[in-house]
């Protein structure tokens, strides 16, 4: 009688934890940016970087040591529960996914992402604070020789920078002919209204990684206005919109 009851017990409360911990998972989401340390098919070691947005996402994998560039994609996601919906609208190493929908089921703790039926298992870099700035932004106008040039934001050809509290990546694309042209990104910070970018990985120009880039930024009505100096030492000055 006294083993019967001690085993009930057991299972009483191995089946309340079950419940407990099912609902904290689904009840969180990954928003934020998450890595991985592992090593490809030639031993390289990389490092990926995820970031989501409340509604993007991007993948990057770099030469966890030189920075070297090796692949990304990304584009919108949803949720289902534990199942994340990911349409893809750019891929670096396959873009005939471009278009494609995938989807696989995640379990989140406050530290670590795991992807259910893999060895996937990525911790958590931030949770989308305390940066001023997350979320996915397209380049919406930039000025040149003192002349202001709008984009369409319906264009297939994009210019997307995406953020969580303290990553960032921007990647230029295009949905249509599923071209991938380039990207770069790393940490970033905002302090006192100068917007800091620290390289980790170029796409087209290596020997940028280590740069630390210094602009003046602004929020208003929405648009983000980003001025200084590129990687080239080249002007800029663009406005940026949030995606929807």
């Amino acid at each position: 009688m006294i083993k019967f009851r001690k085993v009930s017990i057991i299972h009483f409360f191995f089946y309340v934890f079950t419940i407990f911990f099912s609902i904290a998972v689904t009840a969180q989401n990954p928003i934020g940016a998450w890595e991985i340390n592992h090593s490809n098919e030639s031993g390289e070691k990389l490092k990926s970087v995820y970031i989501f947005t409340d509604q993007y996402y991007s993948k990057t994998s770099f030469d966890s040591e030189s920075g070297e560039f090796f692949e990304t994609s990304g584009g919108s996601w949803s949720s289902d529960g534990n199942t994340i919906y990911q349409n893809i609208e750019f891929d670096s190493d396959n873009p005939n996914l471009v278009g494609t929908e995938i989807n696989f089921q995640i379990l989140i703790t406050d530290s670590l992402l795991k992807i259910v039926g893999s060895d996937i298992q990525m911790t958590r870099i931030d949770d989308g604070k305390p940066g001023k700035l997350p979320g996915a932004w397209l380049m919406f106008g930039r000025t040149v020789n003192g002349q202001t040039q709008l984009r369409d934001m319906d264009n297939p050809r994009k210019t997307m920078k995406i953020l969580s509290g303290t990553r960032f990546q921007w990647i230029a694309y295009n949905t249509e002919t599923k071209e991938f042209m380039a990207t770069g990104g790393g940490t970033y910070s905002t302090i006192n209204g100068i917007y800091t970018e620290n390289i980790e990985f170029f796409s087209r120009d290596h020997s940028r990684v280590g740069l630390e880039l210094k602009f003046d930024y602004s929020l208003n009505e929405g648009n983000w206005h980003h001025s200084g100096l590129s990687s080239k030492g080249d002007p800029i000055d663009e406005v940026w919109r949030k995606r929807r």
